[in-house]
């Protein structure tokens, strides 16, 4: 019998290791192609681990989450345009995801699925070069606190000059647009609505009124909630997640006209799991998969013509929208310019 020195034993260990380390990498680039998905989710959290996690049970694909911001999301894949580590991008308004699609991050690709969308949704697709697409949509408005509009004998706010009443002042609560989806859905809206020239003259007006302009969108809905402000401007679909917890609050749409978010779902260019992104970007415009807004009580109107609709939805037959350009506004340098020019004339006044 050959005794083994320990030189070739050396070797043989060597290679078994390598050996080993070489099936490792092909389980991990398995895993990495067929077994795993990145996503970014710019929805709220239950929103975001119930899609997560019903995915992964229906299709037996890891998911793997990462809760951000829209605006956050957007310098991530700007961060990562090289060397992406998502593979889609889910929800959070649809400002940013034109401008993904515009940058050149987001891959072009056209669901079979659409024909059976609102037409809202089936223009946003269009208007990205088939980059991106709605999911759900909801109505810019006004929050208010009942119990202390009541208290304070003010009228209800009804439409966009009320809030300029001197009755509101410090009353108010709105986002900044610098970091809000929300707030520069508003200033679009009021843009569109009144000419950019009046529109800021109006936006001068409302700073007076205004106690802070929060970071997030839903900041100022869940401050008058609480009874830390009485007026909020707002998605009022966020409206019903905080009538469930007891707090008095109720909501109106603007009498002259108002815009609306549509929050959008992108596949993210250079994707590592391109046909596990392509499942799931199929799955999430199925009506099981958009229920999920309401299980995870947030209200939106689903895109989806065929999805049960709960009675909380804002019924969008009932609401006078403005005619949103969403590709003129969806444009990085357009929503630049309005919010410097916001942060210029606006922001920089004393209250």
């Amino acid at each position: 019998m050959t005794t083994t020195t320990a030189s070739t034993r050396k070797i043989l260990m060597s290679a078994t290791a390598l050996a080993a380390a070489a099936l490792l990498a092909q389980a991990d680039a398995r895993a990495q192609g067929s077994g795993q998905l990145n996503v970014v989710c710019s929805v709220q959290d239950e929103w975001c681990s119930l899609i997560s996690t019903t995915f992964a049970r229906s299709a037996g694909i890891k998911v793997n989450v990462l809760k951000r911001g829209s605006g956050e999301a957007l310098a991530q894949l700007i961060a990562e345009r090289s060397n992406p580590k998502s593979d889609v991008w889910f929800g959070g308004t649809g400002d940013p995801h034109l401008q993904a699609a515009e940058q050149d991050l987001t891959l072009a690709y056209k669901s079979p699925s659409l024909a059976q969308l609102h037409p809202w949704a089936q223009a946003q697709a269009e208007q990205s070069g088939w980059r991106t697409v709605g999911v759900y949509s909801g109505p810019l408005g006004f929050a208010y606190n009942t119990e202390l509009l009541a208290k304070k004998k003010l009228p209800v706010p009804r439409c966009w000059k009320d809030l300029l009443s001197p009755a509101l002042r410090g009353e108010v609560q709105v986002a900044n647009p610098a970091s809000s989806g929300t707030a520069y859905t508003m200033i679009a809206t009021i843009v569109q609505l009144m000419g950019e020239d009046k529109a800021y003259d109006y936006l001068k007006g409302l700073h007076k009124n205004v106690s802070q302009y929060t970071r997030s969108g839903t900041g100022p809905i869940k401050a008058a909630a609480r009874g830390e402000t009485t007026v909020s401007i707002s998605f009022v679909h966020d409206a019903p997640g905080e009538q469930m917890q007891g707090f008095p609050i109720a909501t109106e749409t603007p009498c002259e006209g108002t815009g609306a978010e549509i929050g959008s779902l992108s596949i993210v260019k250079g994707s590592r799991n391109l046909e596990n992104a392509k499942k799931f970007y199929e799955w999430a415009l199925t009506p099981a998969a958009q229920q999920l807004g309401v299980a995870a009580k947030q209200f939106q109107l689903p895109s989806n013509k065929t999805t049960p609709l709960d009675s909380r939805i804002p019924d969008f037959r009932k609401i006078k929208f403005i005619h949103y350009d969403y590709a003129k506004y969806g444009q990085s340098a357009e929503r630049k310019r309005l919010i410097e020019r916001w942060e210029r004339e606006v922001n920089a006044l004393p209250r």
